[in-house]
């Protein structure tokens, strides 16, 4: 089965084809960075637009560079949810019209689900069962996996995801946004040991997460060696980013080792934009291997929003029998544990 996939949950917009015995075929991803910097985060009506300019060249440009023509396209997959609901109706609409003209089924994919199975595209794909730590946006989820649809909530953000904690802090540095990158790069020049920040939630079962109080800590840290309306001076500055940096990283490793711990497994798929910050790789990579685990990622290009992953989900939802009606629908708040299950394999 050949699947068109399109991406439009937030500020990328994003086209694969994925063919189900040959693997993806090509991808293409438009970034709106450069259209939301100068307000320091996301506008959903700018982001609508947007998707309303590059969707349609931006399939056609994927047909053309796959060699592809509508009669070679099985199924549409779009992301349905969760995400900004005018994003999501450029993508869902479109997606839907051209199943419908073209006479192939269509299916909405959980954008979660989507970052979730990234992982699946590489050449060494992790096997069922496994833990997922989704850091992406909005959300910082810990879920055991034991199949395509077979989710457990193991804990997640009750504040701030990590993300946003990122985003967040990177503006109270004066960082340009997005955050994370931002973050990551003042971090390389950071003294590691001249300040330690707290870890949220780690003194205390369970596998929740809570990202508020270090950003007030981060704040807090900020004003304290600030002068009259003066940012701190750069090694300052460079020194709390490591801190925040190294506070988030340390939580979300402890989790992931005590989640693997609490279900008896030793696969774990980290996905979603934070899965790209090296230093969490790196923590989690030496987290793990003291309790023989396994650390499995998507490649850097599919950490982030992109037609790929939902292409894939999608290609597996159709092959399973799963298609929509002629309604558009779209589920801006979406809980991944009420999504029907697949058989492994």
């Amino acid at each position: 089965m050949r699947v068109l996939g399109i991406e439009t949950s937030c500020d990328e917009t994003g086209v694969a084809v994925y063919d189900s015995h040959r693997g993806l075929l090509t991808h293409i991803l438009h970034s709106q960075v450069a259209v939301h910097a100068e307000y320091g985060g996301v506008v959903p009506e700018l982001a609508s637009r947007d998707h309303v300019r590059k969707l349609l060249p931006l399939i056609r440009q994927v047909m053309a560079e796959a060699d592809l023509s509508a009669e070679d396209i099985d199924g549409v997959a779009y992301t349905a949810g969760p995400g900004l609901i005018g994003a999501l109706m450029v993508g869902a609409s479109l997606g839907r019209a051209l199943a419908y003209a073209w006479q192939v089924p269509a299916i909405g994919v959980h954008h979660m689900e989507g970052h979730l199975l990234a992982p699946m595209l590489e050449k060494s794909p992790p096997d069922f069962p496994f833990v997922a730590l989704l850091v992406s946006g909005g959300h910082t989820q810990l879920i055991e996996v034991q199949a395509i649809g077979q989710y457990r909530i193991l804990g997640e953000s009750v504040d701030d995801a990590a993300g946003e904690a990122f985003d967040k802090a990177a503006k109270m540095l004066d960082l340009d946004y997005p955050g994370g990158p931002e973050i990551a790069r003042l971090a390389l020049q950071g003294d590691v040991t001249r300040f330690h920040f707290p870890r949220p939630m780690t003194d205390r079962p369970g596998l929740n997460f809570s990202f508020s109080g270090l950003k007030t800590y981060t704040l807090n840290t900020i004003a304290e060696y600030r002068g009259d309306d003066v940012l701190p001076d750069q090694q300052t500055m460079a020194d709390i980013a490591c801190a925040f940096q190294e506070a988030v990283v340390d939580t979300l490793a402890i989790k992931c080792r005590r989640a693997l711990e609490q279900t008896g497994l030793t696969a774990l798929v980290i996905a979603g934009g934070v899965s790209a910050n090296s230093r969490l790789r790196e923590k989690l990579g030496a987290s793990l291997a003291k309790v023989n685990g396994r650390v499995f990622y998507a490649r850097h290009e599919f950490c982030t929003d992109n037609g790929a992953m939902i292409a894939y989900a999608g290609c597996c939802r159709l092959l399973a029998g799963q298609q929509e009606d002629l309604a558009i629908r779209t589920l801006p708040r979406w809980p991944m544990d009420t999504l029907p299950a697949l058989a492994v394999g």
